[in-house]
């Protein structure tokens, strides 16, 4: 099960109460106060997690508390503090306070660890209070409370290359190809529910991360399908992969506009990242003229297309890759034609999303 937000009620442990005690021993006169310190009560922690990938195991969780601190004893012995409550999140988690919605913190480097709340000092014991005028005090301090707060955790998935299409375009196809993630594959729309990420080897040093997120429709920016539950997943990548679905009965126009329109209104910083533009299916083409299609298509971006075969790219069909030297980020890196079926120019895919990252 994918669970991207959690709500939670947290808390610091309690500071224990001073101890009031008097020195009582055979032969010892007058001993005096010997009531020990309160110990502090348990800090909150929150630590990145590189292993764990969402928010599932906050699934029912209303509440966390640390431990309180123990009271002090006699003979001045000092209260044990409270255990402290450390948080485990997966990287790209964030803490929101549930009320204002102001960001408290934003998680992204595994092994990171925040203290969030300091656990309520431990009360002095009654040996504090002794003075000339009050030698035998009977008082001593209760322990601090802890420190509540509710928050809401939203995880924000972390990736290298994000898809984004209509339902049923091939994404789930094409990162169960060049990655070892298993999504579920079927011919209908919206057969992925959740996200899913999979790393994309190159070669023994040398790989990036790509997540696959539910297609999003006309109007998910506003709430509609399951877009905007989802889109945040791809705000933190670093280059987006527009996939257009060639026999689709949408225009590769229509698909390409929706789906920028989309992601505009969802994010205009998203909007202005690097992007580039993979035409699925060409396998299953059903039109006249598959050439002239495309051709049409980067007319309509006002590209030129190429022919090369580098890297297996298909000389048969139209392409465009930008310039190494002139670099627009208006336009996409390249624009690709591509069968995960039967792996049409799956390598050149790979290898030019992986120099893309690199900046080559």
């Amino acid at each position: 099960m994918f669970i991207d937000s959690a709500r939670l009620l947290i808390s610091s442990g309690k500071g224990g109460a001073g101890c009031v005690s008097f020195r009582r021993e055979k032969h010892v006169i007058q001993g005096g106060p010997d009531g020990g310190d309160g110990g502090r009560g348990g800090d909150v922690y929150f630590e990145v997690d590189n292993n764990s990938h969402t928010l599932a195991a906050f699934k029912g969780i209303k509440n966390l508390k640390a431990d309180n601190g123990r009271p002090g004893m006699g003979r001045n012995m000092f209260g044990k503090s409270g255990k402290h409550l450390i948080i485990t999140v997966p990287p790209g988690t964030q803490v929101f306070d549930a009320n204002s919605g102001e960001l408290l913190l934003d998680l992204l480097e595994d092994k990171e660890k925040f203290i969030f709340l300091k656990g309520g000092k431990g009360g002095l014991g009654n040996t504090h209070f002794k003075n000339s005028r009050n030698q035998k005090p009977t008082y001593a301090q209760p322990g601090l409370e802890g420190v509540e707060r509710e928050i809401r955790l939203e995880l924000k998935l972390i990736a290298d290359v994000g898809l984004v299409g209509f339902p049923n375009v091939g994404k789930s196809t094409l990162i169960s190809t060049i990655s070892k993630a298993r999504p579920e594959i079927a011919n209908y729309e919206f057969t992925t529910l959740t996200p899913k990420l999979g790393t994309v080897i190159i070669s023994d040093y040398e790989s990036f991360v790509m997540a696959d997120i539910p297609g999003i429709i006309e109007g998910a920016s506003d709430g509609k399908g399951l877009g905007l539950q989802f889109l945040q997943h791809i705000e933190r990548t670093k280059t987006l992969l527009f996939m257009l679905d060639i026999a689709n009965y949408r225009t590769l126009e229509e698909q390409y506009q929706t789906l920028k329109d989309e992601v505009v209104k969802f994010s205009t910083t998203l909007s202005k990242q690097q992007f580039a533009i993979a035409i699925t299916r060409v396998d299953a083409y059903y039109g006249e003229d598959i050439q002239k299609d495309i051709n049409e298509f980067l007319e309509f971006l006002e590209l030129e297309s190429s022919v090369k075969t580098q890297f297996g790219i298909n000389k048969e069909l139209p392409f465009y890759e930008q310039s190494d030297y002139v670099i627009d980020k208006d336009k996409p890196m390249f624009v690709y034609p591509i069968s995960s079926s039967t792996n049409i120019n799956i390598k050149s895919l790979k290898y030019a999303l992986y120099s893309m990252l690199k900046g080559d």
